[in-house]
């Protein structure tokens, strides 16, 4: 299992031998740490943490810096990847892109834009009212929300309410391109998230 942390960039497209076009999203993963290998014998569980980006040490709780202060790392995330086997992970191992090759199905995780309070119509995709036939300023009301039993409304029910600002996962990517040199994957179609926001990228389904 190969995985790494990195930040969503732009969006570009690449042109292939017979002259298909595939868009990609350039995500940045600078070198990552192992900051923690997990084993069944102490933890319960087999898992590889890993740690990502540099911030100010002041910025990092007092625990995260203590643990971390022989490494020289002051991370601003750190994540663990469930595997099933821990060999070749070290405590203090660096990870690049230059794990991954061309052709690679990756899945990819990240936080999806905050879209705010958003109506049953842009939330849900409902089709809204009827603009006619005695109908006036409720084109894009939800309806009846009730019933006749059990007299109120059911949990679950789809309505209005804050959009997005979500942990999304895509699967079935292909690692388009690494750049080595730029620290870079090019990784085919859209990925979750803003520019510059923090992704997950993974060959195995995380837990």
């Amino acid at each position: 299992m190969k995985f790494i942390l990195g930040q969503k960039k732009q969006m570009t497209q690449v042109f292939q031998d017979d002259g298909t076009v595939v868009p990609v999203t350039v995500i940045k993963a600078e070198p990552n740490t192992i900051t923690a290998v997990k084993n069944t014998e102490k933890d319960g569980y087999l898992a590889v943490q890993m740690a990502w980006g540099n911030r100010k040490a002041k910025r990092v709780k007092m625990p995260q810096r203590e643990a971390l202060k022989d490494l020289n790392v002051t991370p601003k995330k750190l994540r663990e990847f469930r595997v099933e086997s821990i060999e070749g992970k070290e405590r203090g191992q660096k990870v690049d892109v230059t794990v991954f090759e061309v052709g690679e199905t990756v899945r990819v995780t990240g936080t999806s834009k905050g879209r705010g309070y958003a109506g049953v119509v842009k939330r849900h995709h409902f089709k809204g009212g009827p603009a006619t036939h005695g109908h006036k300023d409720n084109l894009r009301a939800p309806g009846s929300i009730g019933a006749t039993f059990p007299q109120h409304v059911m949990k679950g029910t789809r309505m209005a309410g804050r959009m997005g600002n979500e942990r999304v996962t895509l699967t079935g990517l292909k690692v388009v391109k690494v750049v080595p040199e730029a620290n870079e994957l090019w990784i085919s179609g859209a990925v979750p998230g803003a520019f510059n926001g923090f992704v997950m990228v993974s060959t195995k389904s995380m837990k």
